[in-house]
């Protein structure tokens, strides 16, 4: 048994959709299951729309109209008018946005959020499964909020692994018997029956879940690269596919910010030990790269690049030391507010971290800070990871540049810099 997961930009039109469709055709070899994201950038589109309910805008349901038409304009080209029950299916699904945009903004926005931004994939996959079965592939659509169970924390849901496992074991593992199921990423459901999301670019994640809890022989992620890439092309010109990885640095680069797969994918795999391969929609017959057990070093160094960083330094306003229990405060206010620490050195009398610069969420932790300690805060930084770093890699990337933190351990470097003033 297989799970394959298609991204939103392997199914951004039309064509998308008939690719995987052939992609289907051409490497499903047994049993398999299709994990698939909203369509394109419509995530994007659908919190464009939650933000605007919210405030009550006046351009709630101009936006809500092109959400629409740009679903209705791909089952059009892909139907060519011929009568198909999807075209219903789509309209009724979105008339769930329609019930609720009629209501008041007086829920919590997290819930909103959820409900509105959900709808992506409902949408995506009905229209994948309809085509799928208008070109002689035996489909069926599955609810993935009837399988994944997770808690009330909206935007964030925390998976109830046992209550999922044992559903999937009973409801839809039959159901491949006979078909291929097609079902959502990135969102569940609550024993109240409401919907929940499992955390932006949360798709991979799903896939792991359905892996994990049918056992899958595999799973297959499938991206516009040809594979693991040691960086992101946007930032060098010259890239190396990465033909294999361990699970140990594969959580390792995800963990310090490689996007190719989402952070929390890797442990439900390696728990199991089933292999994930990263393969490209663009050229499906090359090979990708292998996520399995095997534990080999990275045959080139990797660099992960993350840009508007924000680098607070906290320090005891007497001098003291930073011991235990300012750490535990400081960690505290961090979960509090919901900042995720990227990197962070400890010193004697200074405890300093990169984080994502949300101008709103550093500007209340400072405040917060600032009742213990003393607060400095730089931003508009970068953060450099290498792994397997030498020191040629540390000169490629430190050109023009000013150093204001560095962490090293024995495969991993991070530098938190500025470009130098003139």
């Amino acid at each position: 048994m297989d799970i394959f997961k298609f991204g939103g930009a392997s199914v951004k039109d039309a064509n998308g959709v008939k690719n995987l469709a052939n992609i289907v055709r051409d490497y499903k070899k047994g049993k398999l299951l299709i994990v698939i994201s909203a369509m394109g950038k419509i995530t994007n589109k659908l919190e464009e729309l939650t933000q605007a309910f919210l405030a009550q805008s006046e351009n709630t349901h101009s936006i809500f109209d092109e959400i629409k038409h740009f679903h209705f304009n791909i089952i059009e080209e892909l139907f060519e008018g011929k009568s198909n029950p999807v075209y219903d299916d789509v309209a009724n699904t979105f008339v769930e946005i329609d019930w609720l945009i009629e209501d008041e903004a007086d829920s919590n926005p997290d819930y909103i959020y959820d409900q509105i931004v959900s709808i992506g994939e409902v949408v995506s996959t009905k229209i994948v499964t309809a085509w799928l079965n208008e070109t002689g592939l035996k489909a069926l659509w599955a609810d993935a909020r009837n399988f994944i169970q997770t808690d009330n924390t909206y935007r964030e849901g925390k998976v109830d692994w046992d209550k999922t496992n044992q559903i999937i074991q009973r409801d839809l593992i039959p159901l491949l018997e006979e078909n291929i199921i097609v079902t959502q990423g990135f969102i569940g459901g609550t024993s109240e029956n409401y919907t929940t999301t499992l955390g932006r670019e949360g798709s991979d994640y799903s896939a792991a879940i359905f892996a994990s809890c049918v056992n899958a022989d595999a799973l297959t992620i499938w991206k516009d690269v040809p594979g693991v890439l040691n960086a992101d092309p946007k930032w060098f010109d010259e890239t190396e596919k990465i033909p294999q990885l361990s699970y140990h640095d594969a959580i390792e680069l995800t963990y310090y910010g490689a996007t190719v797969i989402h952070p929390k994918t890797i442990k439900p795999l390696q728990n199991k030990g089933i292999p994930l391969f990263v393969r490209s929609f663009i050229q499906p017959e090359g090979i990708g790269t292998a996520i399995t057990k095997e534990n080999n070093p990275l045959p080139v160094p990797s660099f992960i690049f993350k840009i508007d960083q924000a680098l607070i330094s906290i320090f005891p306003k007497d001098y003291s030391f930073i011991i235990e229990e300012n750490l535990s405060n400081i960690f505290e206010l961090f979960h509090k507010h919901k900042i995720k620490i990227n990197t962070m050195l400890n010193s004697a009398i200074s405890f300093s971290v990169s984080v994502d610069d949300n101008a709103d969420k550093i500007e209340k932790l400072i405040q917060d800070l600032a009742s213990e300690f003393t607060v400095k805060y730089n931003k508009g930084l970068e953060l450099v990871t290498i792994r397997y770093y030498n020191q040629q890699t540390i000169d490629r990337v430190t050109v023009n540049k000013e150093l204001l933190l560095e962490v090293k351990s024995r495969h991993t470097c991070q530098m938190v810099m500025k470009n130098k003033s003139n």
